[in-house]
């Protein structure tokens, strides 16, 4: 898993985003990580999230590119979906619960308590409310864009 850690981290900070540096510091100071583990667990929490469709993730995607290269970063090394087909079925009720499931389990191999995992949601909700104005969650249903998923199968299923 050591590996895995530092291929998320990279090598070089060269150039890199100073909101992301700050988001990953908050991370760590509230959920009390160090820096490379709260930048690896950004990436596994904000790839699960952009796998969903979430439109948090769309408009951090637009606003911050960092943000999407760290994503990449971490699908690189952890997983997901390619392609169309496989990123709509990740989409789904049960492609869902998949999602979230392996993102929990690689925040548990990094090392993660659950108290750690639950912090993670509050801490980057309240970093970008409070720098950006950006509302949309503080827990996994709300990251991972639970609540369209529920419409959408209310308006299919009646």
């Amino acid at each position: 898993m050591q590996k895995a850690l530092r291929e998320v981290i990279g090598g070089s900070r060269k150039g890199a985003c100073k909101m992301l540096k700050h988001l990953i510091r908050h991370v760590a100071q509230t959920t009390g990580l160090n820096g490379q583990t709260s930048r690896a667990a950004l990436g596994i929490l904000l790839s699960a999230s952009d796998r969903q469709g979430s439109p948090f993730m769309k408009e951090l995607n637009q606003r911050f590119p960092a943000v999407r290269k760290l994503v990449n970063q971490s699908r690189q090394v952890y997983g997901g979906a390619k392609g169309e087909i496989a990123q709509l079925i990740e989409q789904t009720p049960g492609g869902r619960m998949a999602v979230a499931t392996t993102m929990i389990r690689n925040l548990q191999n990094l090392g993660l308590s659950h108290q750690q995992i639950a912090g993670l949601f509050p801490a980057v909700s309240s970093y970008y409310e409070t720098n950006y104005g950006i509302k949309g969650f503080a827990h996994l249903g709300d990251l991972l864009g639970g609540g369209e998923a529920v419409e959408a199968s209310k308006a299919v299923h009646g």
